[in-house]
């Protein structure tokens, strides 16, 4: 892949994503390289693998002469917020369906949408866990039969076939693990199609235990248990919960590595990799890769001062 672009002014080159190696006592000592892909730099606000799971849908919208794009996400989704940025540069109408009923104080997130003109639609939790049921998705269409909907956090085969794009902006044979936080499985699913080496996934979501039929849907393929290994216990407590624990880890990764964490996913993903190194789970000589999937407006919620960078 030379480029990958959702239009002339959001264009990746290949060149411009890097990789970081990490230097410390700690990896010299249990003997393995540790490397963090990048991809918070691409852009400064649709990064990481949030324009890659857009990719195939904003073609889509495109090729089809669609208006408008619906998508869905809860109050720190990251996945509205690029959507939100993408659809305002594409010149499309974008509306926002978020779980749960307006609150009082918008959260960053949703302050971000509403500045990058996405319409948001609060809905009852209740209603919210039916957004994926034939009706509901078929009375949405009725209502807007000229957009693209894009389920929640690009969880699609088109999400997953444009996560897949990742790995073509590496060699994954210089590697023996690549480690990636789990939000809906789809950027790990698309990871998993092209890479030739070990794929560890860390859930952020407390209880996540359906990965398997997730991949499956995604890509109709069952994983092979020997290439793909699930961490289930970072999860801080459940999806954008956190502790002070992790917002020192944040802090340290900034100050040792200046390598800036959301605490929403790369911090709990990145703490893990760091706990199985201490840990001896990777054996001597390991080559592991971290693959940074942005998000980091989301720790605009935080109160200030709470992190140091």
């Amino acid at each position: 892949m030379a480029n990958l672009g959702i239009n002339k002014y959001m264009v990746i080159d290949k060149a411009n994503i890097k990789i970081e190696a990490i230097k410390e006592e700690l990896l010299l000592q249990k003997q393995v390289s540790l490397s963090v892909l990048r991809l918070d730099k691409i852009h400064p606000i649709i990064s990481g693998n949030k324009i890659f799971k857009l990719h195939y849908f904003l073609e889509q919208a495109k090729l089809q002469n669609k208006k408008m794009v619906i998508t869905f996400g809860g109050a720190y989704s990251n996945h509205l917020a690029a959507t939100a940025y993408a659809c305002k540069v594409q010149n499309l109408q974008c509306i926002g369906i978020v779980r749960g009923e307006k609150s009082a104080t918008l959260s960053h997130t949703l302050q971000h949408c509403i500045a990058n003109k996405m319409q948001l639609h609060f809905i009852s939790r209740e209603e919210f866990d039916k957004k994926d049921t034939a009706e509901y998705l078929q009375k949405l269409q009725q209502k807007y039969n000229d957009s693209v909907i894009i389920p929640e956090g690009g969880y699609d085969r088109l999400g997953s076939m444009g996560a897949s794009l990742i790995t073509d902006t590496i060699n994954t044979y210089d590697y023996t693990h690549i480690c990636i936080a789990v939000g809906t499985a789809t950027t790990l699913s698309g990871i998993l199609q092209k890479a030739n080496c070990k794929v560890i996934g860390i859930p952020v979501l407390k209880g996540m235990h359906d990965i398997e039929s997730r991949i499956y849907s995604l890509t109709q393929k069952k994983y092979d248990t020997n290439k793909l290994t699930i961490w289930d216990n970072f999860h801080f407590g459940g999806y954008a919960k956190k502790t002070n624990e992790l917002i020192d880890f944040m802090n340290n990764s900034w100050e040792k590595h200046n390598l800036p964490l959301d605490f929403v996913y790369t911090a709990k993903a990145f703490y893990g990799v760091y706990d199985k190194i201490k840990n001896d789970y990777f054996p001597a000589t390991s080559n592991i890769l971290f693959i940074h999937t942005g998000g980091l407006q989301g720790n605009l919620s935080l109160p200030a001062k709470t992190l140091t960078f």
